[in-house]
């Protein structure tokens, strides 16, 4: 496989992160695939946004979850960008995604648009949390999934093959050679994450990881090169 570079909520280093302007940005710049957060909002609508309030990213204040999908989007996420839902974004771009969800409420909902849209083979689940990949999937067959972890040890092999993750997405200051190895030994494959300097990108070549995730579209010009 190649290496891949992700666009990390879009290219949130140049756009407003999480809005359709970054991930159509992400596509334009030609990274392989985009990442981005999952939360739903009180009516149940499946909200793309990192954090679970809307004080950091927004004009608003407040708790996702408290609000209903007509108030959320009545905020500015960023240069008058409005905070898009799932499938607003599924139409914007055409790249495969890495859909990061927070909790098992938020797995049900992404696995109905799954479904629905039949995207078993355009998207990929992440969660930090084992139980939301579990649920996952069990409730879409098939689908492809990773562990997300920032404080870890050597146990996040075992905590991803126990939930059938077939990916690790590891923050790159703490990844070790003895972590990939026991990865690998797992047929674990390995992104890195949050890779933003060239420092940072001959790490996860020397480590020979299958790709990163970053904020910023130069990545995907100089990880050719770097080795």
């Amino acid at each position: 496989m190649n290496f891949l570079t992700i666009g990390h909520r879009g290219i949130m280093g140049v756009e407003p992160e999480n809005t359709l302007r970054s991930f159509i940005a992400a596509e334009h710049a030609g990274l392989d695939l985009i990442e981005l957060d999952l939360h739903l909002s009180k009516d149940g609508a499946l909200v793309v946004m990192h954090d679970a309030d809307v004080d950091r990213t927004t004009d608003g204040k407040g708790p996702i979850a408290e609000k209903t999908l007509d108030e959320l989007r009545a905020l500015d996420a960023g240069g008058g960008e409005r905070i898009p839902v799932f499938e607003e974004v599924l139409d914007a771009v055409k790249s495969p995604l890495q859909a990061e969800i927070k909790d098992v409420a938020a797995a049900r909902a992404l696995a109905e648009v799954m479904h629905r849209r039949d995207l078993v083979s355009r998207v990929e689940v992440l969660s930090f949390h084992d139980e939301a990949i579990a649920e996952i999937s069990r409730l879409v067959p098939g689908v492809r999934t990773a562990l997300v972890a920032s404080r870890y040890g050597t146990d996040v092999v075992e905590r991803a093959t126990a939930v059938g993750a077939a990916a690790l997405v590891l923050n790159i200051r703490r990844l070790t050679l003895e972590i990939v190895e026991r990865a690998r030994k797992a047929d674990l494959r390995i992104i890195g994450w949050v890779v933003n300097t060239q420092e940072h990108l001959r790490l996860v070549r020397a480590l020979e990881l299958d790709g990163a995730t970053t904020d910023y579209p130069e990545i995907k010009r100089t990880g050719r090169f770097t080795a």
